[in-house]
């Protein structure tokens, strides 16, 4: 399978540490030899496995059928033996008053697990509700990737002095190295682990109602940024499969790679700061609360709606497929990812349709090859991404646009997601936004949705650690098919294709730059109606992100992509 055949970083990076392929590639010469040299001597103070420290090892429930959760879903689990119940929150404030709804509904356990928890509005009000839940006595971890923990260092550190709250950071290397200097030797001197990050999100109560899916916490995932919108996909899951993503959960919890967070900020916190903590938590929640939709609309305790079937469940068959922390903490070459495994069968077993939702897609020649495949069968491949313009990650771009000319030439669809929105729909949430995509979604003949943390690229298969739900259901397969059907609207995406050969010689004699590509979409005239046009460039992308496109692909880092 094509996870197989992708680059690997381990691999590239030694390769490129005995050339010096990264120093004649940035042009630094000397300097970063001698920074190299001296920084190499300091990286041998590295924390050692977070399983020889002094640090208890938890695990979920082994009842979670007794909690009231677990009892309000008990009649539904046995009216569909052997499947799970599932909801696709396709809205970013629906996504984030279920998240407050499923830490209200914890009565022993809420557990976190993200790769991005950031200190913003909706992620205070979260935080403050993980808060809430620890003072009625709840057990909550937080178990957090170190990549952007800094952002939220001292919110989370107050609250761990809470007996019942712990926190763990997965994978250190800015927490223990406070300075950019020292950031920075980490990063040249320990890249291969570096670049490995935990890129699962989960949020799971009671062991019985769980949230998974692409958005992290941070205000840009709920429709509250007015900056950025990402558009995201989670689905709620209910009953059996929650206690194998609780299961995972607690593979990460206890593993090498989870630090206590006094293991790693070595600041004493007093009992004053978790007080004057939940006095920031409670007005900010006073003031903050209604203004991005917080609040759950129903009054009702979650249990009480799933008991009456009131929330939406779709009950289906289900697999959860997911990395082993080992992929970060114990790098091998001969690792297969068990989602990107799953997936490429998945897709290889398709009979006539398979659609990718993917913001960071970036395919390699194993890829191009696994979806040529398909088409070649007559199954309909149909890809939407991320435009230049609209990515807020401009060197996957450049990892990305190589395989535009193959994909097309073997009959694949390429749709790339516009950074300004006029489509009305929840998934869209609402017209003239700044947007990027951010959903993982994969629907294979409208009936298998896999949906989770992994994109269609070598960083899920070899790299980050991901989760997976693969659900066995026409319904819900149809709901994330139907949106990605809008997704390849003109006024959603442009379409791209290959360039008739007139217009390659136009450009040519022009002296303008030939992409070999013709994109399609609509953009509003002055009266603010909406006119298909044509750009044989990337549209709207700028001077900016064309140039760091180019030098991204002057640098030797396609495995890290």
């Amino acid at each position: 399978m094509f996870d197989e055949h992708w680059p690997r970083l381990g691999a590239a990076s030694n390769r490129y540490a005995r050339s010096g392929a990264w120093a004649d590639k940035l042009a630094l010469g000397r300097p970063i030899a001698i920074l190299v040299t001296i920084t190499a001597l300091a990286a041998c103070a590295a924390l050692p496995p977070a399983t020889s420290l002094d640090r208890p090892v938890t695990h979920s429930l082994s009842d979670p059928e007794a909690t009231p959760l677990g009892r309000a879903l008990a009649p539904l689990v046995a009216a569909h033996a052997g499947q799970s119940g599932f909801r696709l929150l396709t809205d970013g404030t629906d996504a984030l008053q279920m998240r407050i709804a499923l830490a209200r509904a914890a009565t022993r356990t809420l557990d976190l697990q993200y790769y991005i928890a950031s200190e913003d509005t909706t992620g205070r009000l979260l935080l403050a509700t993980a808060l809430y839940a620890a003072d009625r006595g709840v057990r909550v971890r937080l178990l957090v990737d170190d990549l952007n923990f800094d952002d939220t260092r001292r919110l989370m550190a107050a609250l761990s002095t809470h007996p019942k709250i712990e926190v763990r950071i997965f994978n250190p290397f800015g927490s223990t190295h406070p300075s950019v200097f020292s950031r920075t030797e980490t990063f040249l001197t320990r890249i291969d682990r570096f670049t490995r990050r935990m890129h699962n999100k989960a949020m799971i109560a009671d062991g019985e109602v769980a949230i998974v899916g692409g958005r992290n916490l941070g205000d840009e995932y709920f429709s509250a940024s007015p900056k950025l919108q990402f558009r995201d996909l989670d689905v709620l899951a209910a009953g059996p499969i929650v206690h194998d993503v609780s299961h995972s959960f607690d593979a990460f919890w206890n593993s090498a790679g989870a630090y206590p967070l006094k293991a790693v900020d070595k600041h004493s916190y007093a009992d004053n700061d978790l007080n004057a903590a939940r006095e920031q938590l409670r007005e900010h929640w006073r003031s903050q609360a209604q203004a991005v939709g917080a609040k759950p609309l129903s009054a009702a305790p979650l249990r009480e709606q799933i008991a009456q079937e009131q929330i939406g469940l779709v009950w289906a068959p289900a697999k959860f497929s997911v990395d082993s922390p080992r992929k970060i903490t114990e790098p091998d070459d001969d690792y297969r990812s068990p989602p990107m495994h799953t997936l490429a069968e998945l897709l290889s077993s398709a009979q006539h349709e398979v659609l990718l939702l993917s913001p960071y897609f970036v395919p390699h020649d194993a890829g191009v090859k696994l979806l040529a495949g398909l088409t070649r069968r007559g199954v309909r491949v149909a890809v939407v991404t991320n435009s230049m313009a609209s990515t807020d990650a401009v060197a996957v771009q450049a990892g990305y646009s190589p395989y535009r000319i193959p994909l097309l030439k073997n009959g694949i669809e390429l749709y790339e997601f516009q950074p300004l929105q006029r489509t009305r729909s929840r998934f869209f949430a609402g017209s003239q936004s700044r947007a990027s995509l951010h959903a993982k979604a994969y629907v294979i003949d409208r009936r298998t949705l896999v949906i989770g943390s992994l994109n269609f690229d070598p960083r899920s298969a070899n790299l980050n650690s991901e989760l997976a739900l693969v659900i066995d259901s026409p319904a819900l397969a149809g709901q994330a098919a139907k949106l990605i059907d809008q997704a390849m609207a003109p006024t959603a995406s442009y379409r791209v294709t290959l360039a008739p050969p007139s217009e390659n010689g136009t450009m040519r004699a022009l002296g303008e730059p030939d992409s070999g590509l013709v994109w399609s979409g609509a953009e509003q005239d002055a009266t603010g109606v909406p006119r298909l046009r044509t750009w044989a460039l990337d549209p709207e992308a700028g001077l900016v992100r064309n140039l760091l496109t180019g030098l991204f692909l002057l640098l030797p880092v396609d495995s890290q992509l």
